[in-house]
């Protein structure tokens, strides 16, 4: 059974991030697009305790199709990092990484003993996954060169991170060696689409519409949502590197995920699936809750 302050969050979460559905695919364009002119990119470090003290922080330029955009790398002074956790944050794809995200990213590395990369990929509706998809592969394999990579990505983020090591094996060079998914957003197609809409009425933060709008946008058009890159829950998992992923019951993409899990199944692909009953949509990274401190455990105890 969720625990008290799990439930307290399925109340105060929408209602503090403003969740509600779109009134029409348009004014939900404009309103986004309005939104990305008003943010500050820079990454929020603020929420990491002691930051300047205890990480340092650099940034490199990655040369994607519809532009360049920086990726961001945390590098713990304490000790020198022999692993790397590559982060590719979730929101939809039409977010920029928000400071609970960073938070959670850089205490995982931190434990792990690892330094955290996170690209800050160009967003949607102004650009599409076309636009960063090669430049994050080549990025992650330039990292998996000097050593071993976690690819760990949540929501949007782990669709993304999914596809990534799609693309990695299909080149044949280096690989990521283990990959984590929160709630990932794998199949953009909505392929399951009766469960996931009779998980519309149960998820109080995601809502169908907008993850519709979002999908075209990000895939680069309706006829684009099937492709690899989009959702690679459609797309062939023999070959990949060792998964685990979690997602909670009360969640819009859970449908996705198990998707995502019975095709595994059926491939050689060795991927661990734990699915929590009556928790939100990336219910581990989310604060102060006794759920998200146990998911912790068990990633670090996987990847241990």
């Amino acid at each position: 059974m969720p625990s008290r302050r799990h439930q307290l969050l399925v109340w105060a979460l929408p209602r503090l991030r403003g969740s509600k559905e779109l009134e029409n695919v348009a004014s939900e364009r404009a309103r986004v697009e309005h939104w990305h002119t008003t943010l500050d990119r820079a990454l929020p470090t603020k929420a990491v305790w002691r930051f300047d003290r205890r990480y340092t922080l650099s940034t490199e330029t990655l040369p994607g199709a519809g532009g360049d955009f920086p990726s961001y790398t945390v590098t713990p002074r304490d000790f020198d990092p022999e692993v790397t956790l590559y982060y590719l944050h979730g929101g939809a794809f039409m977010a920029p990484v928000d400071p609970f995200q960073v938070r959670y990213a850089v205490r995982l590395a931190t434990q792990l003993r690892a330094r955290v990369v996170i690209p800050d990929y160009p967003l949607t509706p102004e650009h599409t996954v076309h636009d960063s998809h090669q430049a994050v592969a080549d990025d992650v394999a330039s990292w998996a060169e000097e050593g071993p990579v976690v690819l760990l990505g949540d929501s949007a983020g782990g669709g993304y991170a999914l596809a990534v090591a799609q693309t990695l094996r299909d080149r044949g060079g280096p690989q990521p060696a283990r990959i984590v998914l929160f709630s990932p957003w794998v199949d953009l197609s909505t392929s399951t689409a009766a469960e996931t809409e009779a998980m519309d009425a149960v998820d109080p933060w995601l809502f169908i519409g907008k993850l519709r709008a979002y999908a075209e946008w990000w895939a680069g058009g309706a006829d684009q949502l099937t492709r690899p890159e989009a959702s690679p829950a459609l797309a062939p998992l023999d070959g990949l590197p060792p998964a685990l992923m979690l997602c909670g019951t009360r969640d819009l993409l859970v449908p996705g995920c198990r998707l995502l899990a019975r095709r595994a199944a059926e491939s050689d692909w060795d991927l661990t699936y734990l699915e929590e009953p009556g928790l939100l949509h990336v219910y581990p990274m989310l604060p102060l809750i006794p759920e998200a401190r146990r998911a912790r455990r068990q990633v670090i105890q996987w990847l241990d």
